[in-house]
């Protein structure tokens, strides 16, 4: 396939076809290239067969080789894409965010070459609907997968539709490569997978957990795959996906096609087993992995810490190859922190809509555009990505899916100043909502109702909905505005969140109904906003 797309385009420049243009990586069309075919002799410019073959294999292995000229016409290379997904990671996890307890050198590493994004969201407060959101570059609300908080079981007539555009059938449809390694948990065969929505080649596991020693999954039975075929291995979990990495790496690197590689880490989600706790994973062999009696600070910490090691493999593996310089390497978390994560200074974590849920780390590289150790306060969210790697590779979204996220390359390569964003969420489980307008959010939980300025206020304590009752008022409507172009909730989604008894500091919590909660607009109301 990248012999016949480097093919084709060395016969457009010989022929006077459609020349990709470096600028925004858009196509010419024939009548705007000077290519005076017509004043020029037959014999010295006829086009054969063997000089089209000869010049195509020379402009393949130059291509393949990094060379930038070729017949005298420089030529835009994509970049490749390398994006890292931690699970259930919180905003303060790592060192360059302020953990003082553990080192993450590789990791920290991305941000002093990059960029760090100090007001980065989650499209979601739970895995599967951040997921829906990070691969389409839309609300998830709009899928009925995206309505699943997460996905829970093998429900075979729930998943993500292969007919919808993804990242990486977008980019594939450029002449990249694409491998996801690590966790789908976007629904089952077989109706859906990796290799039915723009994945190449995938290595990992379909569902939301795995056991990282006995690769089970939560109905312990086997999760673990090659492309669509189950396989036994054993090993570390991490460490496995971190060798398979490296290898398509050294694969892509060879074969010189741009490659987008989705490296999907299940560190440092439960069950809580580090590097060397096999005795743990044996306890849990036919328990919960979901043990609310397991698991230490010190095991989560070197969980994420052997991420943070495999993470430096799939850097240097860049490095040995002459890739660092033109590829993109992204770092960031599904959703906020679980029980054992530091999500200071916020408050909340996994499962609820307050900024400990929602905020994440994010860091994002690419040195031959991206001045380095810098950070920003552009508010960005899981759905961005999509719209920005595309641009990046000169592309765009499919019209007919526009995107709701927003490109973040002129902020991060031209140093253009941080744009106002208006952002929506909504979580079944105790019936939360949340609108981010500007440095305001506002919040409902059950019925109580809060407005916050999460920039001077990020634990979210200062409640000013009846200081500021206009503010207020705007958003809650512009809340019900969006929810109304959204799908609505439904009983038959699953959602979940922490009790009372699961979590001590969740005193009184009961265990969510499941019920759907869909509002009236606040003008059919006669009680007004909610």
């Amino acid at each position: 396939m990248f012999l016949q797309s480097q093919l084709a385009v060395v016969y457009s420049q010989l022929a006077g076809g459609p020349v990709w243009k470096q600028a925004r990586g858009t196509f010419v069309p024939p009548e705007q290239i000077t290519m005076a075919r017509e004043n020029s002799t037959p014999d010295r410019h006829a086009i054969t067969r063997r000089t089209l073959l000869r010049k195509a294999a020379m402009g393949t292995l130059a291509l393949a080789s990094g060379v930038d000229d070729i017949f005298g016409q420089r030529l835009a290379r994509s970049p490749n894409i390398i994006f890292i997904l931690a699970d259930d990671l919180g905003y303060a996890d790592v060192s360059c965010y302020g953990r003082p307890d553990l080192k993450t050198p590789n990791i920290d590493r991305i941000a002093a070459t990059g960029v760090r994004f100090l007001q980065a969201y989650a499209n979601s407060a739970v895995c599967t609907a951040t997921r829906t959101g990070l691969i389409t570059g839309r609300y998830q609300y709009r899928l009925r997968v995206g309505l699943e908080e997460p996905l829970a079981g093998n429900h075979p007539e729930v998943g993500l539709p292969p007919e919808h555009p993804t990242l990486p059938s977008l980019l594939k449809k450029i002449g990249y490569g694409t491998t996801l390694i690590g966790k789908w948990h976007l629904g089952v065969l077989p109706k859906f997978g990796p290799l039915k929505s723009g994945y190449d080649h995938f290595y990992g596991f379909r569902g939301g957990a795995l056991d990282y020693y006995l690769h089970n999954g939560t109905d312990h039975r086997d999760d673990l795959w090659d492309d669509d075929v189950a396989i036994d291995q054993m090993g570390y979990l991490t460490d496995l996906l971190g060798s398979r990495a490296v290898e398509v790496v050294n694969d892509y690197a060879k074969s010189g096609q741009p490659f987008l590689i989705s490296l999907h880490f299940n560190a440092p989600h439960w069950p809580w087993e580090a590097p060397g706790d096999q005795a743990e994973s044996n306890r849990l062999r036919y328990g919960d992995l979901n043990d609310f009696d397991g698991g230490t600070q010190k095991t989560y910490q070197r969980m994420i810490e052997e991420m943070d090691l495999q993470i430096g493999r799939v850097l240097e593996a860049l490095d040995t190859h002459g890739l660092t310089e033109n590829t993109i390497v992204i770092f960031t978390s599904d959703n906020g922190g679980e029980r054992f994560a530091d999500t200071w200074p916020f408050t909340g974590r996994k499962f609820e809509l307050l900024e400990g849920g929602l905020r994440i780390p994010a860091l994002m590289r690419w040195p031959a555009r991206i001045p380095q150790g810098r950070t920003t306060d552009q508010v960005a969210i899981s759905m961005d990505w999509l719209p920005t790697l595309l641009a990046a590779a000169g592309t765009a979204p499919d019209p007919a899916f526009p995107s709701d996220g927003m490109n973040l390359l002129p902020m991060l390569t031209q140093n253009a100043a941080p744009v106002p964003r208006r952002l929506f969420w909504r979580y079944k489980a105790n019936a939360q909502r949340a609108a981010r307008d500007g440095d305001y959010k506002y919040l409902r939980i059950l019925e109580n109702t809060f407005l916050f300025n999460v920039v001077d206020d990020p634990m979210e304590r200062a409640n000013l909905k009846e200081r500021r009752r206009d503010l207020y008022a705007k958003l809650v409507t512009e809340w019900y505005e969006w929810n109304a172009t959204m799908l609505p909730e439904i009983d038959e989604s699953y959602t979940d969140s922490f009790t009372g008894a699961e979590l001590a500091d969740h005193i009184g919590a009961k265990e969510a109904s499941g019920k759907a909660d869909n509002p009236v607009t606040p003008k059919a109301s006669p009680e007004g906003p909610r």
